[in-house]
């Protein structure tokens, strides 16, 4: 999925994109000390679509996801196109952008207590956000701030409504920052990592309801995260992010069956498995580099087994591999080979 690469056809009509990302590219700083965070980034996401965007922490999920939705303020964001259905995000002024969020697109972040603030009510929190995009009267914005918290399982909605953030658990906030989301019906929502710091119970229970609304709101969702349990619970398409790039993008279950890039294949092997109690636990060996010190050649290549001398002077493009799917690996046909 970069623009170096031989893209296979769509898989639906143009008309049902809800995102279209092509050679997204974020910096901070200017001239010569400006430092690359994202490189040559391509995403689509179709309404009531899951795509997965994995990747270990710092590999550059979250300034994609901040960089589509004009977040990104510290940073020079540029691509070659970045079009939420039909409005060009490129040529939209600041006010455009922002009364775009919300109504057309949403964010989920994962830290929801300090998401929300702490001094009003979710009520108040939510009928804000409505007000903000819509003309309703209070009596309005509250009956359908009890609605919405109701859509997303609070229990006992019309009383909660006035209760304030403290007043209810991990998951619970994590429920009403889905209900702020989805307030003016987006085409796309964005969830960064939604499913952290909560119990493995709660976590299915979001992605339950995350992929619950999708269906029945038929929005596209863009989902960030590093656990690969939440990408093989909903994903419908996945793409595995390192350092800054796409090293390898397509259909989830071929992704993850048939991995075609060694960085990918570490991840599916650093998952804990049943059968091997009692031994040590897989993990790729060093760190991700900082985006000061990538190296020359491809990214991954020092802490990659398959690496040759190739890998280290040359970065390896991003390029067709068969099955609808793409991966930046010099090495790719061997690995899947060896998979088969």
């Amino acid at each position: 999925m970069s623009s170096d690469a031989h893209k296979p056809a769509p898989a639906a009509d143009p008309a049902e994109i809800v995102l279209d990302v092509e050679n997204l590219h974020v910096a901070i700083g200017a001239g010569k000390d400006a430092m690359q965070i994202v490189h040559r980034v391509d995403l689509q996401v179709r309404s009531g679509e899951v795509v997965a965007l994995l990747g270990e922490s710092g590999s550059g999920k979250s300034v994609t996801a901040r960089a589509i939705m004009g977040l990104q303020e510290d940073a020079v964001v540029g691509a070659d196109r970045l079009t939420l259905a039909s409005d060009d995000l490129l040529a939209c002024t600041p006010e455009q952008r922002r009364r775009l969020r919300g109504e057309s697109m949403s964010l989920v972040l994962q830290d929801a207590l300090s998401a929300l603030n702490p001094v009003l009510s979710i009520g108040d929190q939510i009928g804000d956000l409505i007000r903000a995009h819509r003309s309703m009267s209070r009596s309005a914005t509250r009956a359908r701030a009890v609605e919405l918290l109701a859509l997303v399982g609070i229990p006992s909605a019309s009383k909660r409504v006035d209760d304030y953030p403290h007043q209810f658990s991990g998951g619970m906030r994590q429920r009403i920052l889905i209900a702020m989301a989805i307030a003016l019906d987006p085409k796309l929502l964005i969830a960064d990592e939604p499913t952290t710091a909560l119990d493995v119970t709660v976590q299915a229970q979001i992605l339950d309801l995350l992929d619950g609304l999708r269906r029945e709101l038929g929005m596209g969702l863009l989902l960030i995260t590093h656990d690969l349990g939440v990408v093989m619970e909903v994903a419908d398409r996945v793409a595995v992010m390192y350092s800054g790039r796409i090293v390898e993008a397509g259909d989830a279950d071929t992704v993850l069956t048939e991995p075609a890039h060694p960085y990918t294949q570490a991840l599916l092997r650093s998952i804990p498995q049943g059968g091997n109690r009692g031994e040590p636990l897989f993990a790729i060996p060093g760190s991700p580099p900082t985006p000061a010190s990538i190296p020359a050649g491809c990214p991954f290549a020092p802490r990659c087994h398959m690496a040759i001398d190739e890998c280290r002077d040359a970065r390896p493009p991003l390029v067709d591999v068969g099955s609808g799917r793409v991966a930046a690996c010099f090495r790719s046909e061997e690995l899947l080979h060896a998979v088969v």
